[in-house]
């Protein structure tokens, strides 16, 4: 049974670990040298990559409760003094006060006289005793009228006392007011003195600079006004033959390479494009453009709906026979590439001036419901079937991932790609730098980011992956072309 078990758990860490193996290489398919061969790519040239399980690690430090000793000790017990209790004194006896019977030695010698003493007190006791009787009342009355005079006195005292505490404080409180409002004022003063009149000062220049660019727009203004007073004249005057594409605009004898009006139903608006007349018979549509880096590729989905850039320039001749770099739109080129069968050339060029290209005989874009879903097939060239096969320099579903076909459209600002959907941190738009039928992401980025010279590296670029103007199976991740064009015409066996 131990066996069985050690034989199981072998047999799923081998599993385990070709789950987790992303470069799954076919050996089936390849020859034996390319088997045995070691083929490196640069991680970040071709993602995603395995990075295994991500999982969080809950590693954070948790004080403990606080713990030790009582802040407070018992009360101590009140105990009685050993040896402290109540002493009552014995009343020592005095001896009589008259005395006179025995010559006692406490009495002095006095004692002889003392009954003579008291027949004369007694004589004097009732006088005395009378006038005691009378003043006692006088006392008592004395007594109660000191004491109320000694309460009020107290009050008083009192009083005063309270009424000396409540006027420091008020001085105190004064005094702070006193203080607050010199401090006000001395902000006040301050304020007025130098930071109002720098502030005019200030707004005063903001003020003449506003009247000057006033001044410039009504001169401005004057002079479109005298120009106006003339016909304008278009620097590229639109040629007279138009049709519903460029395949229409030649068979009407609109043979030269420049810019036209199209319209492909009467439903539609017209509008400008770039036809190319002369390359392989003519009849090319331009709907992608990438010549000096002079346009952001870089934007939002509404943008890559409508379609952005600069259609043709006029070089001096009197017509627009030169490209500008642009994007088409994706409502159009929808439009345009279900009207019938219809194929695509793309064209390009390196810094050395070498050129190559890649035609698909079926090209479709489906509509904004589906997110312009691509689909091509039909490949002919020498640049390499990226759209179809992917990028030649991966194995396995490393070259899978790079596929093109079939994909959704997807900018930074609407994911559709196959890398993660829904997780921001893992988008290939937002990535590679432009609008693009990305998988998880690509072999082609035609709209990518523009590098002047051509190689550049993953530290010159925003998030480190191949975001130049990349075809992979011609130049490889790493080297951004200098030009490169799409291309569309309806597609004839005939032709």
């Amino acid at each position: 049974m131990k066996t069985l078990l050690l034989l199981y758990l072998c047999v799923f860490a081998v599993w385990a670990q070709d789950n987790l193996d992303y470069d799954d290489y076919d050996t089936d398919t390849k020859p034996s040298s390319a088997a045995n061969k070691t083929t490196t790519v640069d991680a970040r040239g071709h993602r995603p990559l395995n990075r295994g399980r991500e999982t969080y690690n809950p590693n954070r430090y948790t004080p403990p409760p606080i713990s030790g000793g009582n802040r407070y000790r018992g009360r101590p017990t009140q105990t009685q003094t050993p040896g402290r209790g109540s002493q009552t004194e014995e009343k020592v006896e005095q001896p009589e006060a008259g005395g006179c019977t025995h010559a006692s030695e406490e009495m002095g010698v006095l004692c002889p006289n003392g009954c003579e003493l008291k027949t004369a007190l007694l004589k004097q006791e009732r006088t005395i005793r009378t006038s005691v009787n009378e003043l006692g009342p006088q006392v008592d009355e004395l007594s109660r009228s000191s004491n109320n005079v000694y309460n009020y006195v107290h009050s008083m005292s009192s009083s005063l006392r309270e009424r000396q505490r409540v006027f420091n404080e008020n001085n105190n409180v004064v005094t702070r007011y006193t203080d607050r409002v010199e401090e006000q004022h001395a902000y006040i003063k301050d304020t007025v003195d130098t930071v109002f009149p720098s502030n005019i000062r200030v707004l005063q220049g903001v003020l003449d600079k506003i009247k000057q660019k006033i001044q410039k727009l009504e001169k401005a203004i004057q002079a479109q006004r005298e120009e106006c007073k003339e016909p304008c004249k278009t620097k590229c005057p639109i040629p007279v033959v138009s049709g519903k594409e460029c395949e229409d605009i030649y068979r009407r004898g609109g043979t030269d390479s420049q810019m036209y009006i199209i319209q492909p139903d009467s439903f539609t608006t017209p509008y400008k494009v770039f036809c190319d007349q002369s390359t392989q018979n003519g009849g090319w549509l331009l709907i992608q453009s990438r010549l000096d880096g002079s346009v952001d590729f870089g934007r939002r989905w509404d943008e890559y709906r409508r379609g952005f850039g600069n259609i043709a320039f006029d070089v001096g001749k009197g017509h627009c026979e030169t490209p500008g770099e642009y994007w088409l739109g994706n409502d159009r080129i929808s439009q345009i590439t279900k009207m019938g069968p219809t194929e695509v050339l793309i064209e390009m060029q390196d810094w050395a001036g070498d050129k190559v290209h890649a035609q698909y005989q079926q090209f479709t874009i489906q509509s904004e419901t589906s997110n312009y879903v691509l689909a091509v097939n039909g490949y002919s060239g020498n640049a390499g079937n990226g759209l179809l096969e992917g990028s030649l320099e991966l194995f396995g579903e490393n070259r899978t991932m790079t596929i093109h076909n079939g994909m959704m459209f997807s900018t930074y600002d609407r994911d559709n790609d196959n890398w993660n959907p829904g997780d921001p941190s893992k988008q290939c738009s937002r990535e590679d730098g432009g609008g693009w039928w990305y998988n998880r992401c690509h072999s082609a980025n035609p709209n990518g980011r523009y590098y002047i010279g051509g190689a550049y590296t993953k530290h010159m670029a925003k998030h480190g992956t191949d975001d130049g103007v990349v075809w992979m199976n011609w130049k490889g991740s790493w080297y951004s072309l200098k030009a490169i064009s799409m291309k569309i015409r309806p597609f004839f066996q005939s032709r």
